[in-house]
């Protein structure tokens, strides 16, 4: 399992010490991340955005029982992903669509993005956001236990150990899920790539 960093060890003993230009820091360098996997999890919008900061919420009022067993990066996963299965399971999800979330450079707060590429023509660009709106309804329809591991570490990049410590399952378990989410993925998508190619 990836360990916590030097930076983030500091960061959290000055939060211990109730600094709080430390946790600002910490959710200035985590909010993006944490916010994209939200909205990949739950779809983006206000729920995504409570959800999102309930995550930092409880990472500060929990800042005394976190371990440097694991990395900064993999707690936070570990609390918006519990956040997530809970939303669910009371029968909140909703929809997914794309997104692109970046940094406002001024005020660093997070800034939903869109971005067109010129360099394509307008079919190419339809058919690239078609795939997406497609990709992203095969990932609404997996079950949350594979949608987490696919998104954490296709889309959020994160390694194995990482995600095991995420989800709260052994290693094997991680390979097993993300091999069947894409699996299940490819099942999915197939009619349409056969169409799109056809």
């Amino acid at each position: 399992m990836v360990a916590v960093t030097d930076a983030d060890v500091r960061l959290i003993e000055r939060c211990r010490s109730n600094d709080a230009a430390a946790f600002n820091e910490i959710v200035r360098r985590y909010q993006g991340k944490v916010y994209n996997y939200v909205c990949r999890m739950i779809g983006p919008g206000a729920d995504a955005e409570d959800l999102a900061q309930e995550t930092f919420v409880r990472a500060y009022t929990n800042i005394h029982s976190f371990q440097s067993r694991a990395s900064l990066n993999t707690w936070l996963f570990r609390i918006a992903t519990n956040l997530c299965i809970d939303y669910a399971r009371r029968g909140k999800r909703r929809t997914l669509t794309t997104s692109l979330l970046a940094e406002d450079e001024e005020t660093g707060q997070p800034v939903e993005l869109e971005i067109p590429d010129s360099r394509l023509d307008p079919q190419q660009v339809l058919m690239r956001q078609e795939l997406g709106a497609v990709l992203d309804r095969a990932l609404e329809s997996l079950p949350e236990k594979l949608r987490a591991v696919v998104v954490l570490h296709d889309i959020e990049g994160l390694q194995y150990d990482e995600i095991a410590g995420v989800v709260e399952c052994p290693l094997g378990t991680v390979k097993s899920r993300l091999f069947n989410a894409r699996a299940a993925l490819q099942s999915k998508l197939a009619p349409y790539l056969a169409g799109a190619l056809g």
